[in-house]
């Protein structure tokens, strides 16, 4: 007997461990394959505006909990894609879409990379120009 508790305490653990990775899976259960496919593209598609940089398929924010859930809902509703993600849009605004459109609310985010890039190379440029000024001068200072 004294060789059952140690094993049984051990079993409890691991019970109490894996219970929080089993809630965490959600089973939506729907008509066919292409609506579960459609829910699987749209949760990868969809921003969650808690985490910011994941997916509502990956975050484990109870807002993208409920946000799966009215996916769910609204696809065996019926609904297109496009009103789900237009809903989503209309209540938490154009960035918890990976795609948003352009418009003058989400110019920066369309345009803030390239102007970083254009505003890197104006940087490198400028230094290199320095450098070689440097360097010219050096060469004039010493004959």
């Amino acid at each position: 007997m004294s060789r059952a508790v140690p094993a049984l305490a051990l079993m409890l653990c691991a019970l109490l461990l894996a219970s929080p990775l089993r809630a965490a899976i959600d089973l939506y259960q729907f008509d066919n394959t292409d609506q579960q496919d459609r829910f699987h593209r749209l949760t990868e598609e969809l921003r969650c505006p808690k985490c910011q940089n994941q997916s509502i398929a990956d975050s484990d924010a109870e807002i993208a909990r409920d946000m799966r859930e009215r996916t769910a809902r609204m696809i065996r509703e019926g609904r297109s894609d496009q009103e789900v993600v237009n809903f989503f849009v209309d209540r938490y605004g154009d960035f918890v879409s990976y795609r948003p459109p352009v418009n003058e609310r989400t110019a920066i985010l369309w345009m803030g990379p390239l102007g970083l890039l254009l505003l890197g190379a104006l940087a490198i440029a400028l230094l290199v120009r320095r450098a070689s000024r440097r360097a010219e001068l050096e060469e004039d200072d010493h004959p």
